[in-house]
């Protein structure tokens, strides 16, 4: 669930000049622009291009696991920032002469379910790209990839992302992703970047690591160990049972080794019931690090009953802070879910304003293609050699091929950290960082076996 290192220092692409029209509109920065400026000043291209284009539509699909065993909300985020990015382009004239039909399908969280949307959405919607997808099982990513369909912005929950062709992550990839393997013949990398912030930022030492007694949770923690020790950490390990954790020895085992950071590969259930006992117990770490999927609204009330600890949580990604309103592509972002959603509103999270930004990407890829809209236009877009950044949304981005990685690299992070009397009192996200563009380490990167 990590996501991979991002290097410092490229290019961003240049704006595409519809969506920068269309974004100062919604950030109320001048006045209202003629509608050629949405249209780029083609007016209606006539015809179809490809497959699901017609002369007035353009099909586009998102998958979600909103009906996942772990709750309806842990994946639903990019969902609606995708589909509010759209129905904006929509109130804004559409792109080229056409409008965004968006067709979206839940596959319950399980690889048959997904297997099911995949093939609806491509077979019979027939839909043009998918985008802003967040599942916990991609088991039909080689179809999407056989049929040479563009997934962009996707979360990479999985391998897939970086196996595939035609697949394209929101944190970009830089890996074959021939479909013969993962990564680099099955090993893929981590940088330590998040972990190296934390120990210049706060002088930490020490962190404790928690993680369920189930595969894929301890297959996280063991990666985030790694990286802390090579950090230099002192590292203190504990699994819990995942149907009845005992948070209250983990709580005992950071008293008596003093840890200073705390580290989870786990749900926000569990993160809330582990910050309980912590309270319970008075133990109060420097900081309780969590990550881009658990960075969201939802801190207000799952940590109600732990106040101390919520106040001690931080979070690191590689787009910016969703309540960072300082920053004209957020308040964008914000406005339109105001309007288009507004009871999102105490859900927001990282996760939504991510999926705001893969469909700006592929608006961006389709805008670039004019009224000769293709998938061969679309992914030659995604392919360039320059990194792109959603107007400044994301962390540079490429799917560039490159070698085995070797040696360190120049990464970068944002943070954020809750404070409960900011935002004149309501509480929130409080960014921690001058500009994560510049928030930049050199680090290890350290193979691993997904």
């Amino acid at each position: 669930m990590s996501r991979g290192p991002v290097t410092a220092g490229r290019r961003p692409l240049r704006r595409s000049a519809a969506v920068l029209a269309l974004l100062l509109a919604l950030a109320g920065c001048g006045s209202r622009l003629p509608e050629s400026a949405f249209t780029g000043g083609s007016g209606d291209s006539g015809r179809a291009t490809d497959t699901g284009v017609t002369a007035k539509e353009i099909k586009i699909g998102v998958i979600t696991s909103l009906t996942s065993p772990v709750g309806s909300e842990a994946f639903s985020g990019p969902r609606y920032g995708a589909l509010a990015l759209f129905r904006a382009l929509d109130d804004h004239g559409g792109l080229h002469g056409r409008s965004v039909k968006v067709v979206t399908c839940d596959d319950s969280g399980s690889g048959i379910g997904n297997q099911d949307c995949v093939h609806r959405l491509i077979d019979k919607e027939q839909v043009f790209a998918l985008v802003a997808g967040s599942v916990l099982d991609y088991a039909g990513a080689s179809y999407v990839s056989s049929k040479a369909v563009p997934d962009v912005g996707g979360q990479p929950i999985g391998t897939a992302y970086d196996r595939w062709p035609h697949l394209y992550g929101i944190y970009g990839s830089n890996a074959p992703r021939d479909g013969r393997s993962v990564g680099w013949d099955g090993v893929l990398y981590q940088s330590t970047e998040v972990y190296r912030f934390f120990k210049e930022r706060l002088g930490a030492r020490s962190a404790a690591v928690v993680s369920y007694n189930q595969a894929d949770s301890a297959r996280y923690a063991r990666q985030i160990e790694e990286a802390l020790r090579a950090e230099g950490y002192r590292v203190l390990s504990q699994t819990v049972d995942l149907a009845l954790p005992n948070f209250q020895a983990v709580a005992a085992a950071m008293r008596a080794d003093g840890s200073e950071l705390l580290f989870d590969s786990m749900d926000t259930r569990g993160n809330a019931a582990l910050c309980q006992a912590l309270d319970a117990a008075g133990v109060h770490p420097v900081a309780k690090i969590t990550n881009v999927q658990n960075w969201s609204e939802s801190a207000r009330t799952a940590y109600a009953s732990s106040p101390g600890c919520r106040n001690a949580l931080w979070a690191t990604s590689s787009s910016r802070n969703y309540e960072d309103t300082r920053y004209p592509v957020v308040k964008a972002f914000r406005d339109a879910m105001a309007k288009y959603y507004p009871d999102r509103e105490p859900l927001l999270s990282a996760w939504e304003l991510e999926g705001w930004a893969a469909a700006r990407w592929l608006t961006d890829a389709m805008d670039s293609c004019g009224t000769e809209l293709t998938r061969d236009c679309v992914e030659s877009y995604l392919k360039r050699p320059q990194p792109y950044d959603a107007g400044g949304l994301i962390l540079p981005a490429d799917y560039i091929p490159e070698p085995r990685p070797s040696g360190p690299i120049r990464a970068c992070l944002n943070a954020a950290r809750w404070q409960d009397d900011a935002y004149g009192g309501r509480g929130g996200w409080v960014t921690q960082v001058p500009d994560m563009n510049t928030n930049c380490y050199d680090v290890a990167q350290l193979p691993y076996r997904p």
